[in-house]
């Protein structure tokens, strides 16, 4: 079995994984098989049985659904070192989105299975996991209420600030592999209006937009264009 020890650093960069006590670190990384993705890969589709729990450590995933016409809606876009899957952990319900690989990717997976049995024999590191699953859902509450109350402009502002903190994981990243299409669809609003919004960052010195790239200059001003 393949081990998620050499990738024990990069976790640690993470908020969550970071917090974990040391014993749990060591026993997920101790049950974890490493799998590769190649670029638009499918990981999982909903209605999946569960398998486990995930990490990415290299590349990115995309989690969406896609409709019976071939609609597509991308929910996130996540790099390392990203979490998912614990809600299946919980409820042992199928899967609720489709997760694909953006490029080669790398991650990590602790099977379900493994993580039950652990969580029989040390019942207070559900809480832990807990935290990974509010953390998520505060989110999705945030977003929620975004889309009910602001404007097309600040609204993705901060799904850009979102996505370059790694919904709250890791160290503020400047470039986003991001292309405008994707992040439209992210935000339920049209290329025609994300373009024009991009632009406007990008005349103000915000951003630089290079193909499927999106460069943030300037966080703190990103900052006041979400408020």
């Amino acid at each position: 079995m393949n081990s998620g020890h050499s990738y024990q650093a990069r976790l640690r960069q993470g908020h969550w994984f970071s917090a974990l006590p040391a014993a749990l670190q060591e026993s997920l990384l101790a049950a974890a098989q490493v799998q590769q993705l190649a670029p638009g890969q499918v990981l999982f589709r909903r209605g999946d049985k569960p398998c486990g729990l995930y990490a990415v450590v290299e590349g990115g995933m995309r989690i969406g659904a896609v409709s019976a016409t071939g609609k597509e809606a991308l929910l996130t876009l996540v790099e390392p070192p990203y979490w998912f899957g614990e809600i299946s952990l919980f409820d042992g319900q199928p899967r609720t989105h489709d997760a694909f690989a953006e490029g080669p990717s790398t991650l990590l997976l602790v099977p379900q299975a493994r993580l039950l049995a652990l969580l029989e024999q040390q019942p207070q590191y559900w809480r832990d996991f807990a935290l990974l699953m509010s953390h998520k859902l505060r989110l999705a509450f945030i977003a929620l209420e975004e889309m009910s109350l602001l404007p097309a402009a600040p609204r993705l502002a901060r799904r850009l600030l979102l996505i370059a903190e790694n919904y709250g994981e890791g160290e503020p990243r400047r470039v986003l592999h991001l292309p405008q299409e994707q992040l439209a669809l992210m935000l339920a609003i049209s290329r025609q209006t994300t373009n024009q919004i991009l632009k406007e960052l990008e005349g103000r010195g915000i951003l630089r937009l290079t193909y499927g790239e999106i460069e943030i200059l300037d966080l703190p001003r990103l900052r006041q264009a979400a408020q």
